[in-house]
């Protein structure tokens, strides 16, 4: 069963190693583990229903609970708090897009408004109900889940926008084909939500982002059905498909989607690197990148994110008893840790990988095989799940991304990095920082950051903290040049910061498309624009 409170299946829980618990301590001090609220005091203080009455609502306290939040660290502390504020007051379940066209003349008639509802799994406030105004009905897509059709010889593919990445995998890789759609959230995301957040997976350098992928699809919106065929190309005006992608919900359902899918790899491969620190390692990122060569993923961690996923990962001790022959290789403190896939033909593949290791022995790359790569597969899909974990040792964990220009990106890091641990003040409390970059193109790359800090006593006043350290963060980025978010999307959490990207005619527009198909407003109020 799904944590109602945290990340994931109950049933799964993550140890953190003894190595890892130490360091945290040494970085940011002893945690006290929280008391969380209990489920059942949470669904009694559930207010009631303003739309019971209605046929095929379902207005049950704890179902509305469960549609109530994503996993912002915000959403986290409500509900562990047992605060959850403002819920649903029915949740639906469409099944066909008639079933979502009579959903929106049931919220015409009441009056309500409507929230898209995929995996649950956004970090930026995508499904939260509004603080006040009219009913609202959670939609939950994910019955919408039936593979449609798959064209072996065009490479395209017909899903419901409900259906979950693993079922969505498993029924391509039946046919032989991949989506290579491989987002953290993976396990509970909808191919829909990818769509509308403008989603990136983990191998989206060699796979493409799911702006590529996504080539078509069916909406059915408050102004009526919107019909997008899928064209190789098109220069009949602008792509409408754009309108649909980074949409949040804010112009109908996404009910149908079309995709472009590719044949199963015939090699796999993912290797470990070490650079000797974060400058060498993004410029020889950057060479990998501009010199032409597309391996399936490359992520490099800074030195402090390094440190951090050997302890976390439990092997330290293999660092520890290479550092000798590491240091005589030039790989120091400062060393840099870089995963590098890659997928295909098992010519092209091993023709790729030899460039890419010229280039980075080029750089003073040492080579760590396959062993860390290996790893990783097998939890790229877990790491959610240290939340949970850190949270019961008494630890907060968040994280924020953003994209930049190559030139911009070693100051932004700093502003960025400097600017969370300012907002902690007081310096009896620290805040453990650390930084990655693992979506890079030709012209910059994307940055992943994340905190680690202990809980306050006060809910309330780690949920301040975290406040201070968001706005810094998203105050750096926007002075640096960066984008307010390069996968996660806007929902609420951005919104305030979109017109310093945009532009305050950019933001109009926005709203322009958003009423020409929903001119009452009935669509995921208060996300994206107001």
């Amino acid at each position: 069963m799904r944590r109602w409170n945290g990340w994931g299946d109950e049933a799964v829980a993550l140890a953190v190693p003894a190595a890892a618990r130490q360091l945290l301590v040494d970085l940011v001090g002893t945690g006290t583990p929280p008391r969380d609220a209990d489920l059942g005091t949470v669904v009694s203080a559930v207010r009631e229903s303003r739309l019971s009455g209605w046929s095929g609502l379902l207005t049950d306290p704890l179902v509305r609970i469960l549609h109530a939040r994503g996993q912002s660290f915000p959403d986290w502390v409500a509900l562990r708090l047992g605060e959850v504020g403002e819920t649903p007051d029915a949740v639906a379940y469409p099944e066909t897009s008639v079933d979502a066209s009579k959903i929106i003349a049931v919220a015409r008639a009441s009056g309500a408004r409507l929230i898209p509802y995929g995996g649950g799994t956004s970090v930026v406030g995508h499904v939260n109900p509004p603080s006040d105004g009219p009913p609202v009905v959670t939609v939950d897509m994910r019955r919408m889940n039936a593979c449609q059709s798959v064209d072996s010889k065009s490479g395209l593919a017909v899903f419901g926008s409900g259906i979950v990445g693993p079922n969505l995998e498993a029924r391509l890789r039946a046919e032989g084909f991949t989506l290579g759609h491989f987002p953290q959230s993976f396990e509970y995301s909808t191919l829909g939500g990818w769509v509308a957040t403008r989603s990136s997976g983990q191998e989206s350098l060699g796979y493409g982002r799911i702006e590529r992928l996504f080539a078509g699809g069916k909406v059915e919106s408050p102004s009526g059905p919107l019909v997008l065929p899928a064209f190789p190309a098109s220069a009949a005006g602008p792509d409408l498909r754009e309108m649909l992608l980074g949409s949040e919900g804010r112009l109908g359902f996404l009910t149908e989607c079309t995709v472009r899918v590719t044949r199963l790899p015939e090699c796999e491969e993912v290797h470990g690197f070490l650079l000797p620190d974060w400058e060498v390692g993004t410029d020889a990122v950057r060479s990998i990148l501009q010199c032409g060569l597309r391996p399936s993923m490359l992520r490099l961690s800074s030195p402090e994110e390094s440190r951090t996923l050997f302890a976390l990962s439990g092997h330290s001790g293999l660092l520890s008893y290479l550092s000798p022959l590491l240091r005589i290789r030039g790989i120091g403190a400062k060393s840099c840790f870089l995963l590098v896939g890659f997928k295909g033909n098992r010519h092209l593949v091993s023709h790729v990988r030899e460039e890419v290791f010229s280039v980075l022995r080029a750089f003073g790359g040492v080579s760590l095989g396959q062993r860390p790569g290996r790893s990783w597969r097998r939890s790229r899909f877990a790491t959610p799940y240290l939340r949970n974990s850190l949270w019961e040792l008494g630890y907060g964990v968040d994280t924020l991304e953003t994209a930049c220009s190559w030139s911009a990106l070693p100051r932004l890091v700093r502003s960025i990095e400097d600017g969370i641990r300012s907002a902690f003040g007081d310096a009896s409390e620290r805040c453990h920082v650390f930084t990655h970059l693992s979506h890079p193109y030709t012209d910059g790359s994307s940055l992943y950051t994340t905190l680690i800090f202990r809980l306050a006593p006060d809910p309330r006043e780690t949920l301040q903290t975290w406040c201070r350290a968001k706005e810094a963060a998203s105050r750096a980025i926007a002075a640096g040049g960066g984008t307010i978010s390069h996968h996660h999307g806007v929902g609420r959490d951005h919104r305030d910061h979109l017109e310093a990207e945009k532009g305050p005619l950019g933001v109009a527009a926005l709203r322009a498309v958003a009423k020409s198909l929903d001119p009452d407003g009935l669509m995921n109020p208060g996300k994206l624009v107001t």
